[in-house]
């Protein structure tokens, strides 16, 4: 018996979200019953993160205790072989038993893409939230630059329990432009819930002229905003999740 760490990607179209719920398809679901078809006994497996209906990912990370006799190459291939097509792992490796993929992370990273047309276009629009007119970046880079450091996010997300801690420190926040594409980038200690959603939906407000940027600072300075909102799931990937060996039992990820 070992404990092997997944790292997984997915498409979120299909799943609604990552953690198992009843009376739905989610990734937690269908990863955890092709475990079961090669011998996994345990009641459930560890993750990193919650990601919620329609948001996708290339590195989120589970883990899980299994009595396998062969190479990790050979496990990854086993599970591809038998997960469906949204589904794949990435990588498997072996690691201690005291490794637990939520609250031994010291960061994670997401990124949201826009992109700018008149039409929509159906291939695009699955993993990339159309705007019409074009934004200006600028205007973004102001905003994104504002939001690095430590804050109290309260105004952009809410912690998972009552009166939970809603600090978190930002350490990239910044926007990449490629041709009529935007990518938004984000890493963090951790994330609250609806956190980057809420805070692309306030930049493009602000993009649009829909925001100043004084209630985006009175957001961050009092903890409230005045016209809340979210981007679109479907736009939103969780990239990585970093390890630095240091545990924090009150590690949230709710980003989406």
């Amino acid at each position: 018996m070992a404990l092997y760490k997944f790292i997984l990607a997915y498409d979120g179209t299909d799943f609604s979200g990552f953690q198992r719920q009843r009376k739905a398809r989610t990734v937690q679901e269908v990863l955890e019953k092709t475990l079961k078809e090669m011998g996994w006994q345990e009641k459930a497996i560890l993750f990193a993160g919650r990601t919620d209906a329609g948001v996708h990912a290339s590195g989120q990370v589970a883990s899980c205790a299994l009595d396998w006799q062969h190479s990790s190459a050979d496990l990854r291939s086993a599970l591809n072989a038998r997960l469906p097509d949204d589904v794949s792992i990435l990588e498997v490796s072996k690691v201690e038993a005291e490794f637990h993929p939520r609250y031994d992370a010291s960061s994670r990273r997401y990124q949201y893409t826009i992109y700018h047309a008149e039409v929509r276009h159906p291939l695009r629009e699955r993993y990339a939230w159309r705007i019409w007119p074009e934004l200006q970046k600028e205007r973004l880079d102001r905003v994104a630059a504002l939001l690095s450091g430590r804050h109290d996010f309260a105004a952009f997300g809410r912690a998972m329990k009552k009166g939970g801690n809603t600090i978190r420190e930002v350490f990239t926040s910044r926007w990449v432009a490629e041709n009529d594409t935007l990518r938004y980038e984000i890493e963090a200690n951790a994330f609250l819930y609806h956190m980057v959603r809420r805070l692309v939906y306030v930049q493009v407000r602000y993009a649009q002229k829909g925001l100043s940027f004084e209630e985006v600072e009175d957001g961050l300075n009092h903890q409230t905003l005045l016209k809340p909102g979210l981007a679109p799931a479907h736009g939103l990937s969780l990239v990585q999740v970093n390890y630095s060996g240091a545990r924090d039992e009150m590690n949230e990820d709710e980003a989406n």
